[in-house]
């Protein structure tokens, strides 16, 4: 695998990263910012199932089955033959299919259009929710320390 693959794949994943994490509604108010979206053919309808999600005790120790979770899928073809694929947590058709539109459109000539009004906002979006989370934990967070008993 070369260099400008790993890169291309890297890239492809943060955007699908961010469009599975998402709000549904953001997304919509986001694409429909960028027009009328392109006409597609389905490959695969979205269609709703369960993944295993498995975990790792302490990040390093061996696998295990944490549970099920329930997933939504599609992929769709443009025109002119691009391929885009939906994977997104829940059971939101909707979600899966501009998550996989979006895709699509992200591997074609108006990617720089589609970063700056869809993936640069979500982005900023997520990052914004974050640092709240962050924030709102941080003050609740306790500092304990021991007293030590003086022989005297």
């Amino acid at each position: 695998m070369t260099d400008k693959t790993k890169t291309a794949n890297a890239a492809r994943q943060e955007w699908m990263g961010l469009l599975a994490c998402a709000p549904e509604e953001e997304l919509i108010a986001l694409l429909d910012e960028i027009g009328a979206p392109p006409s597609f053919q389905w490959l695969r309808h979205p269609e709703v199932g369960g993944v295993m999600v498995r975990g790792r005790t302490g990040g390093t120790g061996a696998p295990f089955n944490l549970g099920e979770m329930t997933i939504t899928r599609c992929s769709l073809a443009l025109q002119d033959g691009t391929i885009g694929h939906g994977y997104v947590q829940g059971r939101s058709k909707r979600k899966a299919e501009i998550a996989a539109l979006v895709d699509a459109l992200m591997q074609t000539d108006a990617a720089g259009d589609v970063r700056a009004r869809v993936i640069a906002p979500l982005g900023q979006q997520m990052q914004t929710a974050k640092t709240t989370r962050a924030a709102k934990a941080a003050a609740t967070k306790v500092e304990f320390f021991t007293m030590v008993r003086s022989e005297d």
